[in-house]
């Protein structure tokens, strides 16, 4: 694969990040999660919205640090290389947990929410294969 290809796409991956952002901000409402929270000791509550959080800022890094050092992630160095690893194999355990864990059907109740939710898997398809493209340039198979 060329390099300025390996770039663009990157780009698009950092770029897709900020859409899942986009779609994680809309959870809590899709699924009333503030409703089914109420119900529990405050300490979970809040354990729950810091996980929450987190997970919101570190798809705004991995997105930024993807969109912005693509360069950089297409290069093939070996710090390239172990950051894509790390993001693929990240994005390939999402995508499993999405397909056999999670069960959103109860949720699915919209013409939208079921084009939401297979978009998203889409994205928890795609971003494992940009990334392993870009962890294995330069590796002679």
């Amino acid at each position: 694969m060329l390099t300025t290809h390996l770039v663009t796409l990157l780009q698009v991956a950092g770029l897709l990040h900020l859409g899942l952002v986009w779609a994680g901000a809309s959870m809590p409402r899709a699924v009333n999660l503030g409703a089914h929270l109420a119900t529990l000791p405050e300490f979970i509550r809040r354990l729950v919205w810091v996980y929450y959080t987190f997970i919101g800022f570190c798809l705004i890094g991995f997105g930024s640090f993807t969109f912005f050092f693509a360069d950089t992630l297409a290069s093939g160095v070996p710090l390239a290389r172990a950051v894509c690893g790390f993001l693929c194999g990240f994005w390939t355990i999402r995508f499993l947990v999405a397909a056999f864990v999670f069960d959103l059907r109860p949720y699915l109740t919209t013409p939208w929410r079921r084009a939401g939710y297979h978009t998203m898997n889409m994205v928890f398809a795609l971003l494992p294969l940009i990334y392993a493209a870009a962890a294995l340039k330069g590796v002679h198979l």
